[in-house]
């Protein structure tokens, strides 16, 4: 059994103008990079007894250079990259404001958008993702069993917390929050949520 947390990345100049970012790669911005360490500091408290640490995330700059952040304060290794726990593909919506997307393709979970990816393909790339990263996470352990942190993207995120609660969270109208964490248990291929951290969408 391993605990699995997996962190959403610092704040961006996109996240702060509301503003789609999907695969495009934009860096954190000094909010993002201040709340990186804010959260990498309230782990380095709450991990203190958890044995040995193993931080990976996102191959996209905003994650991995939160996930490097963590890492020091941590003094864990430093992270590998996976390219499959990068955010969704948006296709012709990356760069559009929430606003403009809501008006040109409606509801953010029914909308069908020219070359984005679907939910049933981020979610297979997800799930195949935390797989590898808690794989390479046990083998540099061993035989301690670590406890994962992953630095990845809101809707990825989303979308594995709906399938290890079968669809029941996170509940309509929520949305999950820059540097927020999210608790996991993965017992050979079962993943069940402990806790998730949502605030009311705007």
């Amino acid at each position: 059994m391993t605990t699995l947390i997996l962190v959403r990345h610092g704040e961006t100049d996109w996240n702060a103008t509301r503003r789609i970012q999907g695969s495009t790669d934009i860096p954190l911005n000094d909010t993002g990079r201040a709340q990186a360490q804010e959260v990498a500091e309230r782990l380095h408290q709450e991990l203190a007894d958890a044995g040995p640490v193993v931080v990976s995330s996102s191959d996209l700059s905003r994650a991995a250079e939160t996930a490097k952040i963590i890492a020091a304060t941590l003094a864990a290794t430093p992270p590998r990259t996976y390219r499959q726990l990068r955010e969704r593909s948006y296709g012709i919506a990356e760069g559009a404001s929430v606003e403009e997307f809501r008006d040109r393709w409606g509801s953010w979970a029914e909308a069908e958008v020219p070359e984005a990816e679907t939910w049933p393909q981020v979610r297979r790339r997800a799930l195949a993702g935390l797989q590898r990263a808690v794989r390479d996470a046990r083998r540099d352990t061993a035989p301690h069993a670590p406890t994962v942190i992953v630095v990845s993207h809101g809707a990825l995120i989303r979308e594995v917390i709906r399938h290890a609660s079968s669809g029941a969270f996170p509940l309509e109208g929520e949305r999950l929050a820059n540097a927020s964490t999210h608790r996991f248990l993965l017992e050979r291929d079962r993943l069940s949520v402990q806790s998730y951290a949502a605030i009311p969408m705007t």
